[in-house]
């Protein structure tokens, strides 16, 4: 299981996460002018309808047989024009916004994917699936969702106030001073707000990581929870992460929520105090009746954006914390570049050799401790030893997913830190004891490793493997699709097309890590015996656990607690009567 605490962090720099969620946009510049030459345009028409509306109310008030009703008329018509005009532009912005809203999503979630290729192994060993899923998923949809809405509302607000502040100035100073008064009120409480809601958000986020892992966890091990009748332990767990999700859901949209009401209520108390203010000027022939109806509408204005800014400051914040889930797995360190110098592995012989090799994951704590080995080009290398012994560690070391803390392992002679990744993990093929195929045809997953194989490479791989005549029983033979994961086919089945890929790899080297537990010992051995016939020449490196499979390797290394305490034939080690006889006879008594 992968340690939760892995997703447990502080909070970056909003301004910091902000910025790098607009750089998303900078691909898309053009269509953001346009958007904000659109939003000018749509918010002057707006603009423009309190204006109107107020010449048709003073035309209106100049009292009984004296009203101009073509002039009311013509002032409303060009009202109804303005706000026509400036709907079906703001659906044309919305429009535009979620188009660019989709494809900077796209573009993230291709950002993500990329950089989860160039992580090191050690990377996935810490950090759980459902967690990286739900970066990958939930969190960019949160950020799409802000950008498609959010930029657009803060757009629009933006124009919208500073354009309501000049027709209000314009209309009176003083009632202006009223509205204007409310300003810094607003202000102080949104930052306030920001403070408190922040953090909650980036709580929820977690929290709805740690539910995510723990979902696609218990999912991939159901037929394990049933099988020791463990469901409603792990419902109870679940209920406790349910909880927590939750809560911390309510925790951060309690506060959210007071902000927009909150702001209500300034604006509320602010038009009370225009109103009284009005009706004095009013009163005293320092305005007309229809530029209070004009400034009672830009005020609503003014304090609609506010509003609505506040309301999507929950967004924000939610989006920005999302974003530091998505930014801190982009900034993650990739897997460490090769060596300047570093040169491909070509011609490769299979000549392997570990010497004086000490690593441990973690540091302070050792797992090979001063590993010495050779494996000659074309033998058949097998690694026993009890659980925890570090056989598995040798395959990772050996195919560089980890680089040795001290020591040196070789190929041909050459230093594998020396030489490219790339060219290293090239020259192996592999089989492990957790099988992996993926959704697509029979053929494409034996194919896979190797774009130029042939049917009849593929079918003689096949048969090798004696898989071929489970495949000719489908339905389309090779070109038969298995769903994601292989979840139609036996774990054996699996297994079975798992081998035959990597005898049909072109490599020097092979690695099988308990390749055949899934078949029955029968199968087991015409297996091991057509293997052996196919890969004459090739260095083989075996983790078995059956010491039973692998009585004719070459040279057999038995680990315990880190290092090779023996290493001979099945012959010579069964006669010195040591760890190996005891673990083989442990396995017939």
């Amino acid at each position: 299981m992968a340690r939760r605490d892995s997703i447990m962090r502080k909070p970056k720099d909003s301004r910091g996460t902000f910025r790098r969620m607009l750089a998303f946009l900078g691909p898309f510049k053009l269509l953001i002018l346009l958007v904000a030459a659109l939003c000018v345009l749509s918010n002057l028409l707006s603009l423009w309808g309190p204006d109107l509306a107020g010449h048709a109310i003073n035309e209106a008030a100049a009292g009984k047989g004296k009203v101009n009703f073509d002039n009311v008329r013509y002032y409303a018509l060009r009202m109804l024009l303005c706000y026509v005009s400036s709907s079906l532009l703001t659906i044309s912005i919305h429009a535009i916004m979620m188009n660019v809203s989709k494809r900077v999503a796209k573009q993230m979630r291709q950002s993500v994917f990329d950089k989860l290729m160039r992580l090191p192994v050690g990377y996935f060993d810490r950090n759980q699936t459902g967690d990286i899923i739900s970066r990958v998923s939930y969190d960019i949809d949160v950020i799409s969702t802000c950008m498609a809405t959010d930029v657009v509302s803060i757009l629009t607000s933006s124009v919208t106030v500073v354009g309501s502040v000049i027709m209000m100035i314009r209309i009176s100073l003083p009632l202006s001073a009223v509205v204007l008064f409310s300003v810094p009120t607003a202000i102080l409480y949104t930052s306030r707000m920001r403070k408190i809601t922040q953090p909650r958000f980036v709580k929820r986020s977690k929290n709805y990581g740690i539910m995510n892992g723990f979902v696609e966890e218990m999912l991939s091990g159901h037929k394990t929870i049933q099988a020791y009748a463990y469901e409603n332990r792990v419902e109870k767990n679940f209920d406790q992460i349910n909880t927590n999700a939750a809560e911390a859901y309510y925790d951060a949209e309690r506060y959210g929520v007071t902000i927009g009401p909150t702001m209500g209520s300034i604006n509320n108390i602010t038009l009370s105090l225009i109103a009284l203010l009005g009706s004095v000027l009013y009163m005293g022939g320092n305005i007309t009746l229809g530029s209070i109806s004009s400034f009672v509408l830009y005020s609503r204005k003014f304090s609609g954006p506010i509003n609505e800014i506040a309301n999507i400051i929950n967004e924000l914040f939610s989006a920005l914390a999302a974003a530091e889930r998505v930014f801190t797995l982009i900034d993650e360190k990739e897997e460490l570049k090769d060596a300047e110098n570093a040169k491909a592995l070509t011609d490769v012989r299979g000549d392997v050799a570990l010497s004086h090799v000490a690593f441990g994951y973690d540091e302070g704590k050792t797992i090979i401790h001063d590993l010495t080995m050779r494996a000659d080009a074309g033998k058949l290398i097998a690694i026993v030893g009890p659980t925890g012994a570090g056989k598995t560690t040798i395959i990772n070391l050996l195919m560089r997913f980890y680089d040795v803390n001290s020591g040196m392992i070789t190929v041909d002679g050459t230093d594998i830190r020396q030489a490219t990744r790339r060219s290293v993990r090239g020259a192996y093929a592999m089989v492990l004891q957790d099988t992996w195929v993926f959704r697509g045809t029979i053929f494409d997953n034996i194919a896979y490793g190797k774009d130029d194989a042939t049917m009849d490479e593929v079918v003689a791989a096949a048969k090798a493997a004696h898989i071929h005549p489970f495949i000719m029983r489908l339905p389309q033979g090779y070109q038969t699709v298995i769903s994601e994961d292989g979840g139609n086919i036996s774990k054996g089945q699996k297994q079975l097309l798992t081998i035959a890929r990597a005898m049909l790899y072109d490599a020097r080297m092979l690695i099988l890590d308990e390749a055949t537990s899934n078949v029955d010992t029968s199968t087991e051995r015409e297996i091991q015996q057509a293997m052996r016939k196919l890969m004459e020449g090739k260095t083989c490196f075996v983790i078995a656990h059956r010491l039973s499979t692998i009585q004719h390797a070459d040279l057999i290394l038995v680990l315990n607690k880190g290092d090779v305490v023996e290493q001979g034939t099945h012959a010579s080690l069964m006669a010195q009567k040591g760890f190996y006889y005891k673990l083989y006879r442990s396995q017939f008594e």
